[in-house]
């Protein structure tokens, strides 16, 4: 049991992508972006500076993206019909 591998974030049962977090870390990890999200509305004031936020929230989600792929189950389309 050793050698299989933890999924931080598992793929979704229907569609693409991945679900919520089952391990410490992901949840670690999505609560990082939650907090940096809205931190981010506090000091960027999306109403003073759309674009400013729009980038923000941008690279966050670039970001979280990322760690879903490296720590996530390998995402393929499931239409919830057994394979």
């Amino acid at each position: 049991m050793q050698g299989e591998k933890k999924y931080w974030f598992p793929a979704k049962r229907y569609g693409w992508g991945w679900g919520f977090p089952t391990t410490w870390q992901g949840l670690l990890v999505l609560g990082a972006y939650i907090a940096l999200l809205a931190g981010g509305t506090t000091w960027l004031k999306p109403a003073d500076s759309h674009a400013a936020f729009l980038l923000y929230a941008f690279g966050l989600t670039a970001c979280l993206l990322l760690v879903c792929w490296l720590k996530g189950e390998p995402p393929r389309w499931r239409s919830g019909k057994q394979d």
